[in-house]
């Protein structure tokens, strides 16, 4: 089994240690990742406020490539991206002149018919039968929230990915798995600021104490999520939650491929782990 393989920028830059549990995972199951040749930005929001022409030319040329290399899919670890990806998939398949417009632009021919698809949809591929018959470890210890945010499932006319407000398919991965995630917290598709990191740091540390708080509060130990940008924002500005409201919070935030990682038996330093912010120990 093979996926086309688009990172994007954060897991090539600031969250590479997302993109090596990944590949970790990956590795560990015989999968091979097939990375786009030569790819470029999605264009997350910056393309949006620009030009809305650009904001479909960016994911199209990302499509373009895998239709020119004969890829039936595109995995793409970063919400964000598969967002972008599938909405331009999307217009493409519903219109020829667009189709016609962008293959111009991008100078190469784009259909949108590349299936794509984010790492919960991965593993579901893989199978639970084939993750059980490789895992050494059982997950027992771990009481995650599972955290989905604002783009794994929205916009749901889009996506059409779990339910856009009570999603379960990383609790129903993980339960596969042995962990006990907590299944009756508030937050789990709320925003925790996403890219306002720098620009709105306030804001930030407010709505994700809000999501961390009212995990810890329904018996979680950890926090699991598949988006590099919640895990900068539950991760790395923990502390200065902490700081803001004068509490301790110690919550660690996995991603999804470190807690399926652990199961399979890879060490947390292959995963990464180490490099998170939060490293208290389950």
């Amino acid at each position: 089994m093979d996926f086309g393989y688009y990172p994007g920028c954060a897991l090539h830059g600031s969250s590479y240690d997302y993109e090596t549990s990944v590949r970790a995972c990956m590795a560990k199951l015989g999968i091979e990742l097939r990375e786009l040749d030569d790819w470029l930005c999605c264009g997350a929001t910056a393309a949006h406020n620009m030009n809305k022409k650009l904001a479909k030319a960016f994911p199209a040329r990302n499509l373009a490539i895998a239709e020119r290399d004969g890829l039936p899919n595109i995995f793409a670890p970063c919400p964000m991206c598969s967002m972008e990806l599938i909405k331009v998939g999307n217009e493409l398949r519903k219109s020829s002149s667009l189709q016609a417009e962008m293959s111009e632009i991008v100078e190469d021919n784009v259909t949108g018919q590349t299936e794509i698809i984010n790492l919960i949809q991965v593993f579901q591929q893989i199978g639970t039968e084939k993750l059980l018959e490789k895992a050494v470890n059982k997950l027992e210890k771990y009481k995650p929230a599972c955290y989905y945010g604002c783009l794994l499932t929205r916009p749901p006319e889009d996506l059409r990915f779990d339910d856009c407000e009570q999603p379960t398919s990383m609790e129903n991965l993980l339960r596969d798995l042995g962990a006990n995630p907590v299944d009756d917290w508030n937050f789990k598709t709320e925003c925790c600021g996403a890219g306002l990191t720098l620009a709105g740091s306030d804001i930030v540390t407010g709505l994700s104490h809000k999501i961390l708080d009212n995990a810890k509060r329904h018996g979680a130990n950890c926090m699991v999520v598949a988006c590099p940008m919640c895990h900068v924002n539950l991760d790395m500005k923990q502390g200065a939650i902490e700081k803001r409201f004068g509490e301790k919070i110690g919550l660690p935030v996995y991603y999804l491929s470190d807690l399926v990682g652990i199961a399979l038996g890879i060490s947390e330093k292959e995963l990464c782990i180490d490099k998170h912010f939060v490293r208290n120990a389950v």
